[in-house]
């Protein structure tokens, strides 16, 4: 019986994992991307995943959208999972957790995605729960999300590399204080929606000077790609990258010039973001 369980271990990315089914309690736009995200990594099989939601319209259509069985019952998603993803939104969470609490036992991991919910919110409705606390972003969907996740009290350090497992298979995950998971919301959780917004933005500028917008744009979203791959393998500090590509005296470092007049602009961004992520909870 030891040799079969042991036989049965997977090992990702020299983690064994110990967690083998998924449950997502809510399937909309995130846990929807993380869904589709970790089967077309081939990192699990559809029918070792669960979700549920709460509205019975369109339930075969989003069963078939996300390649996996969906069911109106939260109770029997908590039921199934190893691991139950929390994704419905952050003034739902305490009902749910009411719902679901007697079945949730030691040995089950819960993973709320909540933009505002804390850790202790959680654990004062599940007393000696393993919670986890995380904030993905939409890129899952194409294998490059971006991940904070801290643990609550119960949680080791194994528990942590379960999940980090999981989302380092559609992307990249760092570890954090669970009192800087706001500031990890307004980065990299609402940071895809202001990329495109400059990204956008850069294209609009280049059709007001005459070009045709889709090729302005397409030059804006590769020059974005190559530039965030030369950032990610750099071996030399953002501020070189930029001096790099900004000669003084040349046309880049006019542009640069220009956009240090708001240099605050950003700081503005992300703080008003992880203010309102804090409020949500």
């Amino acid at each position: 019986m030891v040799f079969s369980q042991l036989y049965l271990l997977r090992f990702v990315n020299g983690v064994i994992m110990k967690f083998e089914k998924i449950g997502f309690i809510g399937c909309g736009k995130m846990a929807g991307a993380i869904i589709k995200g970790i089967i077309k990594s081939g990192f699990i099989n559809p029918d070792k995943v669960l979700a549920s939601k709460s509205n019975p319209d369109n339930l075969e259509e989003t069963s078939k959208k996300l390649g996996v069985k969906v069911t109106l019952n939260n109770k029997e998603t908590a039921e199934f999972g190893d691991i139950i993803f929390v994704g419905v939104k952050p003034n739902q969470v305490k009902t749910v957790l009411e719902e679901i609490k007697s079945i949730i036992t030691s040995d089950k991991l819960v993973v709320s995605m909540a933009a505002g919910v804390k850790i202790s919110d959680i654990e004062n409705i599940l007393p000696n729960s393993k919670v986890i606390r995380i904030m993905p972003n939409t890129p899952v969907l194409v294998n490059e999300g971006m991940i904070g996740i801290c643990g609550g009290k119960e949680v080791n350090e194994s528990d942590i590399e379960q999940v980090r497992a999981i989302f380092d298979s559609i992307g990249k995950s760092v570890v954090v204080d669970e009192s800087q998971i706001d500031i990890v919301t307004a980065i990299s959780g609402s940071g895809p929606a202001f990329f495109y917004k400059v990204m956008n933005d850069i294209a609009r500028a280049g059709e007001k000077l005459g070009m045709d917008y889709d090729k302005a744009l397409i030059l804006s979203i590769q020059t974005a790609l190559g530039s965030a791959k030369m950032a990610l393998n750099r071996e030399i500090s953002m501020e070189e990258l930029i001096s790099n590509v900004a000669t003084k005296g040349g046309c880049t470092f006019e542009g640069i010039e220009k956009m240090s007049e708001s240099e605050e602009f950003f700081y503005e961004v992300i703080k008003t973001t992880a203010e309102k992520a804090r409020k949500l909870g």
